[in-house]
């Protein structure tokens, strides 16, 4: 058995400037910015979020802009596996830490390792 949830809405900027972006969300938003650059290498910027709340983060990419979700999960594989059975596709491996998946429907999304310490309430367990 393995758990999953939806963990990060990842809002993706083409942009140089992701601290512009960043300051923009953040005002959009009403959420205070956590940090501009949370992995070091100036491709990740947080914004604050409640323990209940997916997170936010702006990733600098170098595809069209777009929203895309990542859910987290226990179990890697047996959660892309789960979502293939339900019509998704695996497009790539990234880092060998996650997944990027295309639903039938054409969006795609992320299948990450879990990002919190607890899973809490709203949790889906999958055998």
């Amino acid at each position: 058995m393995h758990h999953s949830r939806l963990s990060t809405l990842v809002i993706d900027c083409q942009s140089v400037d992701l601290k512009q972006a960043t300051d923009f969300w953040s005002k959009a938003l009403g959420k205070p910015i956590v940090t501009y650059d949370s992995e070091g290498d100036g491709q990740y910027a947080e914004l604050a979020t409640l323990a209940d709340e997916p997170i936010i983060l702006l990733q600098r990419v170098e595809h069209e802009s777009r929203v895309h979700l990542d859910i987290e999960t226990d179990d890697l594989e047996a959660e892309a596996t789960r979502l293939e059975q339900l019509g998704a596709k695996r497009l790539e491996c990234v880092r060998g830490k996650w997944w990027v998946m295309q639903a039938p429907s054409g969006h795609r999304f992320c299948v990450v390792k879990r990002q919190r310490e607890q899973f809490g309430p709203h949790l889906n367990k999958w055998e």
